[in-house]
């Protein structure tokens, strides 16, 4: 092992000092976990940095200290294992080392006799939060920005006592949303009020003084002065709420991430094996998982969103980018409304929106206010704030408000007419720098350019809905868009906090592409006369984070149809029209009622008489994606395959035991007898040949 962390491992060294706190007789020790690099590089345990921490604690106890705490460096406590380093471990063997290693190192703060605490000043992940789990006491900044057990998201388990330590602190109920449910849904983060109301910690302090409020508070409980008292756990409830949790396991997930599967026996066995027995049993499963092919598209999915997303690929110098200090919106709908409220609050400027009538002008502001009473009245949100963002979005049914905005963005009628209208009204009242942004989802932005003076400074800005939680943006360079457009697009998306690709102008970009490919083949299947039930469940093992027809509710049948008519018309070999699809999308049915298929969309259809099986339509659907992404390869639609999966990942919730989508289509050798080749190198996202 030790080979192993000299070659890859950025060692998380633990920084030993002896602090003098008032009131105690003798120093605390206090251990800094630190990697010698900013926040933008987190601490994380390889067998280096648990070697280091190993030989701290030794050190802090050979002294007598008061108390022994853990904390980390600015920001950042620690987000867990050294993940660059797990696909180098060579044999079944080393992968129980390091997982024994972890739990002898971390068991030595839960079985000490001098008090140990951990001061989680930021960000902890995976084995940081277990380094945390295992210390007696635990003060936690309300700076925190993400505390999580994310393993079962890359394919893993938490392998260093987190699944034996949490669910008997708080609760099995609460355990299994955060080992199981949260990982599984995007990587949900717990905030730092709802972890302390959790029990994962025992107080909650203030970011600004927080490691002088954590050591009067240590030193408080080692005098006796603050008892923490914990509730007892209810054990009557643990097997019922485990019976219920496999349940939605097998509806949801169809056994395509055994991780999760993994997690919830060991969930069960902590609920009466002994710590050594549980650990143990931790050590095997990450054994077992260490060499499986979801862990390893996992692993390149996380890359992709911690690294590739953060450095596009293809984007402009930054130095290019113009200053935005007020943004123009045309449309008060409720995509626009939530336009408003996301630039309103990441920029910080006035953001006026527009609309045809002062009616719908009111109504979109409305929301925008609605939107943010709500959050005042959760808790995530002060005063202050409020009255600064109430401030900051106003409306107008006259679009000379954008003569000063420097950023304009659509958000109208999904018609090429139509918006060719309003960039032909505002190129005459915005100044000739102004970004002219478009939300479209599938209509060419060179051709919505073509007759403007100045086409070069329209972009494609590209959401998902809904804004506020998808991170992904994708960002359309037209024919004519110049750098200086492009790169303070970029900027503008990088202050909007979403994660930017950069994509050509083609019909109907990466995710709308591929989503309409793939509801394509379902229709296909379903108008040959295919049961809807068999084509709506043809792709359950894959694991997808929705059936099709409950992404068609999302999306909207009329919108569905809509982008699939752009598609036809760029590609009609590929992309039919389904008079189903049409018949569904004109009676404005619900597709779904109480999560089943709506009866009376099932009476609207017109079928054919041979059905396809469910294997027939999951291929199928398979070997339209895999086609589909080799042709946008070629057309340079997207620089490589790995922003086809980030935007999968990102922008559809495909799930990271997938890798998006490429890894899934090499593993099952559909990308080779499909396209002649796989899309990855062997290795890549896969375990090595």
């Amino acid at each position: 092992m030790s080979a192993l962390a000299a070659a890859n491992e950025v060692v998380t060294k633990a920084l030993l000092r002896q602090v003098n706190v008032p009131g105690l007789d003798r120093p605390a020790a206090l251990i800094t976990l630190d990697n010698g690099f900013d926040h933008t590089k987190p601490n994380t345990f390889g067998p280096g940095g648990l070697t280091s921490l190993d030989e701290a604690i030794t050190a802090a106890l050979a002294a007598n200290p008061a108390f022994v705490a853990v904390t980390g460096k600015p920001y950042v406590f620690c987000v867990g294992a050294d993940l660059v380093s797990l696909p180098q471990i060579a044999g079944r063997e080393q992968a129980l080392e390091i997982g024994r290693l972890g739990h002898r190192v971390f068991a030595r703060l839960k079985d000490s006799d001098v008090p140990t605490f951990a001061f989680v000043n930021g960000a902890a992940m995976g084995g940081g939060l277990e380094l945390a789990l295992h210390c007696h006491y635990r003060t936690l900044s309300g700076g925190a920005a993400a505390l999580a057990l994310p393993e079962v998201s890359l394919g893993l388990v938490p392998g260093w006592g987190g699944t034996q330590l949490l669910p008997n602190l708080i609760g099995i109920p609460a355990a299994t949303q955060v080992v199981i449910q949260n990982p599984l849904m995007q990587n949900k983060m717990l905030r730092p009020r709802q972890a302390a109301e959790m029990g994962i910690a025992d107080v909650l302090l203030e970011p600004a003084d927080f490691l002088e409020r954590s050591l009067e508070w240590a030193a408080s409980v080692v005098r006796g002065e603050i008892t923490v008292a914990r509730p007892e756990v209810d054990r009557d409830m643990w097997d019922g709420v485990l019976f219920f949790a496999r349940q939605m396991l097998d509806q949801r997930l169809h056994g395509a991430v055994p991780a999760a599967n993994k997690a919830l026996e060991l969930l069960a066995l902590a609920k009466e094996a002994d710590f050594a027995t549980g650990s143990a049993a931790e050590d095997e499963a990450l054994a077992d998982l260490v060499f499986s092919e979801e862990l390893r598209s996992g692993l390149y999915a996380f890359d992709l969103v911690q690294r590739r997303a953060k450095r596009p690929v293809g984007a402009p110098d930054k130095g290019l980018a113009r200053e935005v200090t007020k943004v123009g919106i045309v449309g008060a709908g409720l995509m626009a409304s939530q336009l408003a409220l996301l630039f309103a609050r990441r920029l910080q400027v006035p953001v006026v929106m527009t609309d045809l009538d002062q009616a719908r002008v009111d109504k979109g502001v409305g929301y925008v206010h609605a939107q943010i009473e709500k959050q005042v009245a959760k808790g995530r949100m002060d005063k202050g704030t409020a009255a600064k963002l109430y401030g900051l979005v106003s409306g107008s049914v006259d679009k000379g408000v954008f003569a000063d905005a420097d950023f304009v963005i659509e958000a109208v009628f999904e018609d090429l007419g139509v918006k060719k209208q309003v960039w032909a009204e505002l190129e005459k009242i915005v100044s000739p720098e102004a970004v002219l942004a478009t939300n479209t989802s599938s209509l060419s932005v060179t051709a919505m350019a073509a007759d403007l003076e100045h086409p070069e400074r329209v972009v494609g800005f590209h959401f998902f809905n809904p804004v506020a939680v998808l991170p992904l943006l994708e960002i359309v360079r037209g024919e004519r868009t110049d750098d200086a457009t492009l790169a303070t697009a970029f900027a503008v998306g990088k202050q909007l906090r979403k994660s930017c690709v950069l994509v050509a102008d083609a019909p109907a970009f990466v995710v709308n592409r591929l989503l309409t490919r793939f509801l394509g083949e379902i229709f296909t299947a379903v108008d040959a006369g295919t049961p809807l039930e068999v084509a709506d469940s043809a792709l359950d093992p894959l694991g997808l984070p929705m059936r099709p027809l409950a992404l068609l509710q999302l999306v909207g049948p009329a919108v569905a149809h809509h982008v699939g008519g752009t598609l036809h018309a760029a590609f009609p070999d590929r992309f039919g029209l389904s008079d189903n699809l049409k018949r569904i999308a004109e009676s404005g049915q619900p597709v779904m009622v109480d999560d089943e298929v709506n009866p009376e969309v099932a009476k609207l259809l017109v079928v054919g008489d041979t059905p396809l099986t469910a294997e027939q339509v999951r291929q199928g659907a398979l070997d339209a994606l895999a086609q589909e992404i080799r042709l946008m390869l070629d057309e340079g639609v997207v620089a490589e395959a790995q922003d086809i999966d980030l935007c999968m990942i990102l922008g559809a919730g495909w799930p990271f035991h997938l890798g998006g989508v490429t890894p899934y289509l090499d593993r099952t050798g559909t990308s080779e007898r499909v396209t002649g080749a796989r899309f990855l190198p062997r290795g890549a996202a896969s375990l090595p040949a």
